[in-house]
């Protein structure tokens, strides 16, 4: 089979051809000794005698010399993509036929001479690709031609080509990896005595003897030996360099040679043998070289003499090192980038410290001073090359380290007292390299090395301490800190870890600066937590040292990391004894005490996330020592530690609330004192306590904390005389001037009173009569020596501290003291007497503490069970006071809270006996409303805290007048309070009416929350009220608007309430207030006047009859209100109150009318616009079809009265479905337009409108605009739906009359321009209005969000618009359908096509909803599409097309009934012949994608061969849907035949293969998708499981597809299962070869190319080669590189004909 097979390949003419072409081509080229070109293949005829098996493998060759050549003429491409496709190309050639694809390239090479260079290059580059891969099976003789060939071209020109001669070179070294002799051989050849070689044959023997050692070494003396002549005769530096590159590769190979002997082929191979040349060359380099004035050879020669000095001879080594050293290191200073000449000099050092040279003594001072220099360089550490010198640098330093340690370090360490930071930094870093890298040498250095460092620990640079940092870190890894002195060091890391975080981002630094303080926290961080955790043996270092540094304030920093430490280490210790004490102090004085610790723990909890969260890490180590800090705390902590920890975890710094994670450790506290229970320990922990106040200079907050535990712990003290101690010492310390170390000392006391009561108070009592008697100089006053401010500061601290004692001692004790001892010595403190007149102080700061204590005594008097019985002699004393406070504040600005609190005390003071005096009370409020309402707001975007503390002084305002209100709670008291706020609630200025109206509502609340009638009496001044209130409904600030509703609501339930109401009865019309404030934010005048309007109409339903008239006469004076929008309420609140409750409106109507006339143009008042309305209602009652003709003849467009008025005529509903019956008439009956011509050549007549039915579309539109106009709109909807849609199908691209249109222009251009009139947009508003009227607003929403009211408007969008409409009608408004049917059948005999399409459009599309099924309209919507089958306009076919397609959508289940008559429409749809452009084929095709998997399958098969044929054309369409729906298609014809596919289909599913497969490149994404589908529809069709399941895999919907991956799948399975297929798609792949897509003319090709790739050999005689060959070879010229490039690719898959 297989020779038949092959013999079939040489008969064709394609093989042939080449075996002649060849020939003749062998014939021609003159010989040279090349083993393929000696052989000269002679024709059949002229040796019968040869076996053909011969002539086919001479054949097959001569296929891949062609291959070989297409690809080698295709190099030139000018697309760099495509030329390395060329090239892969060819090395695919190469993997199959080596020697054949070498041989091609050498002769193209040879042949084209003039090839320019960057094309030989990349031919060159193939070559070394294929012989890299193949050179184990490279034949001698190949590789004989490819060194020849490589040679030549890399010693062609003398100029150095460099792409070009290393391709060469590549070549070279790559045959050298097998066949070295005869590369070498070559190279060789080409180095003759007395003349210098090219410099690429240098360089290809440098880079072999590195490729090659093991072969190339043997070969070094004599390639030295011929080399070394020629360094004199290199006079060009470039040449020398080269020399320089070559004899460090050679000395570098050597040295690896040398170190695996054992693995070397001549292990007798010794250094001595290349000492001599090595030593000539060295002379050569150092002596002459080495001073060029050229950078790049003196770095060349510098990096040669590295690895040249292992094998220079001893002796000459150490002769030479006193100046090759010195030579070495000048170059520091002669280049830029000197990691070369570090690299080279640590060679030389190792060097000479291998043959222990005695000379490296005397150089070692200059070596250690040129090497730190070079580490103390400033440079950008990030930089690559800065990175490899310093490696270099630092690897030279351990070499002299371990040489002599003790003249490094006698060099080094005096380095670090510089003051200089380079120098200092750079010290540093080597010290720290050495303890590392040379840990034995330095191990008796230690202690000299930490005292060295002395002087670096007071460096304040943070790069310095950076590099301290890291010092200490090796230091702890080695065993340093275990010395003396090592706890300095240790002390400088918990320094570090306690510096501040930089606010300043590292990354807008620049290059070089100073590193940021937090940085060096950050590494001193982590070093402590290392050393800590890592470092076994730094254990009993660590601990307990690191305890020493919890309390100092100046570690608080570093609280976190040393906590964290800390615990580690208590644990470590716990494990190792479980019963000890952790703290072990003998004698050790430097350590905390258990309460020091507890202490300074506990009070850096209270900001738990500040330093990295120290409040867990405290919390975590105070559980771990709780049985240091007390043996009875262990069992308690175990559970309320862990509860704490919980809590944080839950939180984060933004959402924890303060003050109860305060209350929580205070609690804690509490719980561990009452753990304890030992009255010692306790006072001990006080002691401690305040012992850490003075020096705590921590956060304001920590401190106060710190009080309030003071004052914990000495409530928890039973030792009397420890707690006055104490609290005269805390005020003795106190720091007064700050505000809040005096709240926390009076917290302090305030909680200290809670148990200790009476000695808090005396001892306060002390304080105030030293303060009294200040010339006693005795030691307990704290007054003495004190300057006036600070004396007022600690005056107010007193206050505050009488003010906290009140509000925590227990009520029942606080009673009897608050007037005898608290208030009075608060005023003593407050007040002085000068020559016996009492003088008051005007510090704010004391006023704010004085009302703040006053506050808090009136709220704990009040809050007191006995408060009732209380009698408080100096409660109008207080007030007035309090009064003064706040009329003191400037009127225009709040800067303070001394009215909040003032306010505040007023408030608890109003509920105490005895009751103020009416005069007092009054001036009370007038005062506190003036200091608060009159405050101008802040300014947008100003400070915050401003706007909260004006909103807690409002609150506090609203407390007092309830307080007032509650003394009075009768509708007299109520209205006194109201008077109070009424010049206020009428104020030109929003502001201060939203106040009021604000105080006002919650008044009104708070009234009705308090309302107690006992029996039924009238509320008589409702009407007062509610006509104060609603017109401020209407307000222009919104916030007063519904705070006036709010005032509306109240006085409602009040009047309930007074007739009997209980106080949960809910009414309803009362409700509906609440639900109109939503509309009262809305800007809108209209919207605001309507919701007056409901708000008047529930007024009137539940005012009663006696207050009717006091409400209108306040309303009436409402109406000359500064605020015109309250004006306008008023006027609406007037006329609903009329409407509702009086009879007079029938009897004014002909002054209405009269009013209409004569004040229509001045529609900005609310009154004029309501009587014009109404008064068009009235006359449209009697007399409608005038009134309607007499709208009519308005001008168009309409104006604003004229719309007004027409929208007035929908508020009745009896009147409103005459007038829509009218319109309708009226648009109905006229023709819709007329057809004219504007110039008398022009192509067609333009349509225009008609005059009526055009002013109908707009009156319709204007009276169903109107909200009341729904109960008409839904009795004549089918017939206004229908009419309008008709309407909107005739008007799409018709224009206005002429008169209109001048019209238009003129308003256009003049500067009243009215809105602007179209046909077409006023019907699709009217329809739009029609579906809103109508209940169908699910409708219009849905045509907004899909654009579909827009669509309806343009010609081009007209049919999807009413496509969209039909759907959504269909959705939600199903019931009203079918009489919209039945009124829409009547369109189809209309005379114009469009109203006939846009019908069958609406029906069609209600077809693909099964709401038609539901109502039982499937049969005859059926039977009336059919019959417009043979209509004339191919739109209304089209449209048909769809609809009966859509019952697959809509009534899945009767598409089987209706199965034949489906098929047969659509089936007469493909062939419908009258329609030009496809487009009811296309309907057909997208109609049958619905139905196939619906119908019968025995209804289906007839058709299937039939469509199958007629769609294929469709597959190359140049339109995207004609290809798309055709390839779906033909996806579910392939369905539909699952399991029973006849042969005669299957045809059609081969011949469709290659057009899918190939369309997955469409660039149409619809397309793409189709073709996956189709795909995978037919896989089960082919019988092929493993293609299936290919399909399966690669094509599912929404994955990526790897178009090559899936393509080489797909054609591997073909070629297994199918093979005989391969010519069939090969030759139907030739023909996309042209298609007019670049996405899919390149898959031609890779399908080609996979076919080929995976058939069997007996099949490949199926492809016409020649054909192919030639085919390919005009795609490598085509315009699209991409499409080359797969050309390129597939010809190199051909080498499966090779």
């Amino acid at each position: 089979m297989l020779g038949r097979s092959l013999a079939g390949v040489y008969e064709s003419s394609s093989m042939h051809g080449l075996v002649q072409m060849l020939s003749r081509k062998e014939a021609e080229t003159p010989h040279r000794c090349h083993p393929l070109q000696t052989r000269a293949f002679p024709s059949a005829s002229c040796l019968p005698g040869i076996p053909r098996s011969f002539w086919l493998e001479e054949a097959l060759s001569m296929f891949t010399l062609e291959l070989s050549t297409i690809l080698l003429d295709a190099v030139t491409d000018k697309d760099p993509l495509v030329q390395e496709q060329v090239c892969s190309a060819l090395c695919a050639l190469g993997e199959s036929q080596p020697e054949g694809t070498l041989s091609a390239c050498e002769e193209h090479l040879r042949q084209h001479e003039k090839l320019a260079h960057p094309y030989r290059t990349m031919i060159l580059r193939a070559m070394e690709t294929v012989v890299s891969n193949h050179i184990s099976e490279l034949d001698k003789d190949v590789a004989r031609a490819a060194v020849i060939l490589a040679s030549n071209e890399m010693t062609k020109v003398k100029d150095v080509v460099s792409d070009w001669q290393q391709a060469a070179s590549g070549v070279l070294v790559a045959v050298g990896k097998r066949f070295v002799g005869m590369v070498m051989e070559e190279l060789l050849s080409k180095v003759q005595p007395g003349t210098l070689p090219h410099c690429f044959v240098v360089q290809t023997l440098a880079t072999l003897s590195v490729s090659n050692v093991f072969g190339m070494v043997p070969f070094l003396t004599t390639v030295l030996s011929t080399m070394l002549p020629m360094l004199s005769l290199a006079k060009h530096d470039s040449m020398r360099a080269v020399f320089c590159c070559a004899l460090q590769r050679f000395s570098e190979s050597t040295l690896e040679y040398l170190a695996n002997l054992d693995q070397a082929p001549d292990p007798t191979v010794r250094k001595d043998a290349f000492a001599s040349d090595i030593g000539s060359a060295y002379d050569t380099l150092f002596y002459q070289w080495l001073q060029s004035r050229e950078a790049k050879l003196r770095l060349a020669v510098v990096e040669a003499l590295g690895p040249m000095s292992p094998l220079l001879p001893s002796e000459k080594l150490e002769e030479q090192l006193p100046k090759l050293l010195p030579g070495v290191l000048a170059l520091y200073k002669k280049h830029a980038e000197t990691s070369l000449v570090s690299k080279s000099l640590g060679q030389i050092l190792e060097a000479a410290v291998s043959v222990g040279s005695r000379t490296l003594e005397v150089q070692l001072d200059a070596l250690l001073a040129a090497l730190h220099a070079q580490i103390c360089v400033p440079v950008e550490s990030s930089s690559p090359i800065v990175t490899s010198n310093r490696k270099e640098v630092l690897r030279c330093f351990t070499v002299l380290a371990c040489y002599s340690p003790e003249r490094l370090l006698a060099f080094l360490l005096p380095k670090l007292d510089t003051s200089n930071e380079r120098i200092r930094v750079g010290s540093l870093q080597v010290l720290r390299h050495i303890i590392n890298s040379a840990a034995a040498q330095m191990e008796a250095k230690k202690p000299f090395i930490l005292s060295s460092m002395r002087l670096p620990l007071l460096d304040t640079n943070c790069k310095v301490k950076r590099a301290v940092v890291q010092v200490i870190s090796a230091m702890a890894h080695h065993g340093y800190l275990e010395q003396p002195g090592g706890e300095a060091m240790l002390e400088y890391i918990v320094q570090q870890c306690a510096l501040p975080p930089d606010a300043e981002p590292q990354n807008s630094r620049g290059p070089g600066a100073e590193p940021p303080a937090d940085s060096v926290r950050a590494i001193s961080v982590s070093t402590l937590y290392l050393v800590s955790t890592t470092v076994d043996r730094m254990s009993d270092v660590l601990w307990p040292y690191l305890l020493q540094f919890l309390t100092p304030e100046r570690f608080t920093g570093a609280l976190t990391p040393l906590c964290k430490s800390l615990v580690h280490l208590a644990q470590k210790r716990q494990e190792a004894g479980a019963d000890t004490l952790l703290i072990q102090y003998d004698g050790n004085v430097t350590l905390p005490s258990p309460f020091a610790i507890a202490t300074r723990l506990l009070t850096v909890s209270s900001r738990p996330y500040l330093g990295d969260g120290r409040g867990a890490a405290s919390l975590r180590l105070l559980s771990v020592l709780h049985r240091d800090i007390h043996p009875l705390l262990g069992p308690r902590w175990a559970t309320t530690i862990p509860l704490l920890l919980e809590h944080l975890e839950e939180h984060s710094e933004e959402t924890l609330s303060q003050k109860e994670w305060e209350e929580k450790l205070l609690v804690f506290l509490r719980d561990s004192l009452a753990t304890v229970s030992d009255n010692t320990w306790t006072c001990q922990l006080s002691l401690e306590m305040c012992k850490q106040l003075p020096c705590s200079n921590g956060t304001a907050q920590e401190k106060n904390f710190l009080y309030k535990c003071v004052g914990t712990t000495l409530g928890a003290a039973s030792s009397k005389d420890v707690v006055r101690k104490l609290l005269q010492e805390l005020l003795e310390t106190a720091r007064y001037q700050e505000e809040a170390e005096r709240e926390g000392l009076a917290c302090c006391f305030g909680i200290c009173a809670i148990s200790h009561l009476d000695d808090t108070l005396a001892q306060l009592e002390d304080s105030v009569r030293s303060d009294m008697s200040r010339k006693s100089m005795g030691i307990f006053n704290i007054f003495k020596d004190r300057s006036e401010n600070e004396a007022e500061r600690v005056k107010g601290a007193l206050i505050l501290c009488y003010g906290h004692v009140a509000s925590q001692a227990p009520r029942e004790r606080v009673l009897a003291r608050a007037e005898s001892d608290i208030l009075r010595n608060v005023f003593r403190c407050f007040s002085t007497k000068v020559l016996g007149i009492k003088v008051e102080t005007k510090d704010p700061a004391l006023q704010l503490c004085l009302v703040q204590s006053v506050c808090m005594v009136c709220q704990a008097v009040c809050s007191s069970p006995q408060a009732g019985s209380f009698h408080f002699s100096r409660k109008a004393e207080l007030v007035a006071q309090m009064m003064d406070f706040i009329k003191a504040e400037p009127p225009d600005s709040m800067r303070t809270r001394i009215r909040k609190k003032a306010m505040l005390a007023c408030t608890h003071l109003v509920s105490l006996e005895p009751e103020l005096e009416e005069q007092a009370r009054t001036d009370m409020v007038h005062g506190c409303l003036h200091s608060v309402m009159a405050v101008p707001p802040e300014p947008e975007g100003e400070d915050g805290q401003q706007e909260s503390l004006y909103l807690d002084t409002m609150h506090a305002l609203e407390d007092l007048l309830r307080s007032v209100l509650r003394r009075n709670l009768t509708p007299q008291g109520l209205q006194i309070m109201v008077e109070h706020l009424s010049p206020w609630i009428k104020s030109p200025r929003g502001y201060e009416r939203a106040r009021a109206l604000g105080l006002s509502a919650g008044l009104l609340q708070f009234f009705l929350e308090h309302l107690h009638v006992s029996a039924l009496v009238p509320f008589h001044n409702l009407g007062l009220l509610v006509g104060l209130f609603s017109p401020r409904c209407a307000d222009l600030w919104p916030a007063t608007r519904q705070e006036a509703v709010s005032c509306v609501h109240s006085l409602l339930y009040l009047q309930l309430g007074y007739e009997g109401f209980s106080r949960d009865y809910r009414d309803d019309v009362a409700e509906q207030l609440l639900t109109l404030k939503d509309g009262l934010v809305h800007p809108d005048p209209a919207i605001l006047f309507h919701t007056c309007h409901s708000i008047a109409q529930i007024i009137a339903k539940r005012l009663p009859p006696d207050q009717l008239i006091s409400l209108l006469l306040t309303l009436f004076e409402s109406l000359g209100d500064p605020d015109k929008n309250c004006s306008r309420a008023a006027t609406v609140l007037i006329n609903c109150l009329l409407k509702e409750r009086g009879s007079l409106l029938q009897e004014k109507v002909p002054e209405i009318v009269s009013a209409l006339r004569c004040k229509s143009q001045d529609a900005r008042d609310g009154h004029v616009l309501q009587a014009a309305q109404h008064s068009v209602r009235i006359l449209a009652s009697q007399h409608c079809p005038a009134v309607v003709s007499s709208l009519l003849g308005s001008p168009l467009p309409f104006d604003s009265h004229t719309c007004t008025l027409w929208r007035a005529l929908a508020v009745e509903p009896s009147v409103s479905t005459q007038v829509l019956g009218l319109l309708l008439e009226k648009m109905s009956r006229d023709v819709p337009f007329k057809e004219s011509r504007a110039f008398l050549l022009s192509s067609s007549p333009d349509r225009v409108a008609t005059q009526l039915p055009l002013a109908a579309t707009c009156a319709l539109h204007e009276v169903m605009s109107a909200p009341s106009s729904g109960p008409a709109v839904l009795e004549l909807y089918p017939q206004l739906f229908v009419g309008l849609l008709l309407r909107v199908s005739c008007t799409v691209g018709v224009q206005l009359p002429r008169n209109l249109q001048a019209k238009e222009r003129r308003a256009a251009g003049s500067a009243l321009a009215s809105k602007t009139l179209d046909p077409c947009s006023s019907a699709v508003d009217a329809l739009r209005a029609v579906l809103l009227r109508g209940g169908s607003e699910d409708v219009v929403q849905r045509m907004e969000l899909e654009g579909g009211w827009a669509s309806l408007r343009t010609s081009a969008g007209h049919e999807d618009g009413v496509t969209r409409l039909a759907s959504a009608m269909a959705k939600f408004a199903g019931p009203r359908l079918p009489l919209v049917m039945k009124a829409l059948l009547g369109a189809h005999s209309s005379v114009y096509e469009v109203q006939r399409a846009t019908s069958t459009a609406f029906l069609a599309e209600l077809l693909s909803s099964n709401v038609v099924n539901d109502l039982m309209l499937l049969e005859s919507l059926l039977d009336n599409l059919a019959a417009r089958q043979k209509d004339p306009s191919a739109s209304v076919r089209r449209q048909v097309l769809r609809g009966l397609a859509n019952v697959a959508s809509g009534s899945p289940d009767k598409v089987r009934t209706h199965g034949p008559q489906l098929l047969t429409a659509m089936i007469s749809g493909l062939d419908d012949g009258d329609d030009p452009h496809g487009l009811v084929a296309l309907e057909a095709m997208a109609g049958l994608v619905k139905l196939l998997g619906l119908v019968e399958p025995w209804d289906l098969r007839p058709a299937l061969l039939h469509t199958a044929i007629r769609i294929r054309p469709f597959f190359d369409s140049e339109k995207m849907e004609f290809r798309s729906v055709s390839i779906r298609l033909f996806g579910h014809l392939n369905k539909a035949c699952h399991g029973d596919c006849q042969d005669v289909f299957l045809e059609q599913v081969v011949g469709g293969l290659v057009p899918l497969l190939l369309h997955l490149r469409d660039p149409q994404a619809p397309v793409a998708d189709a073709c996956r589908f189709a795909l995978r529809m037919c896989g089960p069709n082919l019988e092929c499981e493993e293609l299936e399941a290919a399909f399966q895999k690669h094509l599912q919907e929404g994955r990526g597809l790897h178009f090559g991956e899936f393509l080489n799948a797909t054609c591997k399975h073909l070629m297994r299962h199918f093979p005989d297929l391969l010519g069939r798609l090969a030759s139907t792949s030739l023909f996309y070869f042209k298609s007019s897509w670049e996405d899919v003319r390149a898959a031609a090709p890779m399908l080609t190319g996979f076919l080929v790739l995976h058939v069997e050999p007996q099949h490949r005689s199926q492809v016409d080669l020649e054909q192919l060959t030639a085919a390919l070879q005009l795609l490598l010229k085509d315009p699209a590189p991409a499409v080359r490039g797969k050309a390129a690719e597939t010809l190199g898959r051909l080498v499966k004909f090779a």
